[in-house]
């Protein structure tokens, strides 16, 4: 064996000694953040600050029926209102968004080049463009406080990236298939539940995920049209809890024990649906 043939297979075994140190480096970098958090939330509020170790030195589990009755409503409420507002709007997002792709992916009529740009352009104007307008619109209509301007814009496919997502998905399926459906007599409404529909699993379970982890984390669009206590949701009830933090009280250990239960939904959904996931995102826009 010659020393260039040594020198490779050193230089290999390095870089397969290399490259897992350094990704489990960055998953712990990553990982590190809820580890202390949950940690935090076990412990005395006397020693979440003075202990900055992952492991308590007086263990406790009192923030957690501290935190879930800590207002006039358990916390619970919370969780059914968030729960309540991310089915909506998934269910608005995969009809609307779902269709709307399917028309410009497949339907032919004028201007569609131009209203599908226009619709890209959705994607490059930030939310807080569109937000005043919006709650003016809505308040004149006496919808502030309801979960109404949270999921109605949901049905008329305002989210263009998931339009523009399903669309790239559906380019990938062979257009021979419409038109073997086409010349058995099926319509486009047919055409679109028998065939397209079916084929664009993958997509849909993505477009669910995102949608319900965006709205379950939507703190901003909440406090702006929820106001009354009963209506409020996980984010806006997290923030109620930091504002209760002052000199006279403490809730630290309380706001991090609610912390740690407001992830479980998120973590649940990527842990079941982690495959579903990847190769939603893996087969969109690599075929057409």
């Amino acid at each position: 064996m010659t020393d260039q043939s040594v020198s490779q297979l050193e230089a290999k075994g390095v870089r397969r000694f290399v490259m897992p140190a350094v990704l489990v480096l960055g998953a712990l970098l990553m990982v590190y953040p809820l580890l202390w958090m949950f940690s935090s939330s076990l412990k005395p509020e006397d020693e979440i600050f003075r202990n900055l170790s992952l492991i308590p030195q007086a263990l406790t589990f009192q923030n957690y029926p501290k935190g879930w009755t800590f207002f006039n409503v358990p916390f619970s409420l919370y969780f059914i209102n968030s729960f309540v507002i991310a089915a909506i709007a998934i269910v608005g997002n995969l009809l609307s968004c779902t269709i709307t792709a399917y028309v410009f992916a497949r339907l032919r009529f004028r201007w569609r080049n131009l209203w599908f740009s226009l619709m890209l352009l959705g994607l490059m104007l930030p939310h807080h463009v569109t937000i005043i307008p919006q709650y003016i619109m809505f308040n004149n209509a006496h919808l502030v406080n309801t979960i109404l301007p949270l999921v109605l814009p949901k049905f008329l496919a305002v989210d263009s990236f998931f339009v523009f997502l399903m669309v790239q998905f559906i380019r990938s399926i062979p257009r021979e298939l419409d038109e073997a459906a086409t010349m058995d007599g099926a319509g486009p409404f047919r055409v679109f539940v028998d065939i397209i529909l079916p084929l664009c699993t993958p997509a849909l379970v993505t477009v669910s995920i995102f949608t319900f982890v965006w709205t379950w984390n939507d703190f901003f669009s909440q406090l702006l049209y929820l106001t009354s206590g009963d209506k409020l949701t996980v984010p806006l009830a997290l923030r109620m809890l930091n504002s209760s933090t002052g000199e006279a009280t403490s809730t630290w250990g309380i706001l991090f024990a609610m912390s740690c239960l407001s992830i479980i939904p998120l973590l649940a959904i990527f842990f079941f649906f982690q495959r579903r996931l990847v190769e939603g995102i893996a087969t969109t826009g690599l075929k057409g």
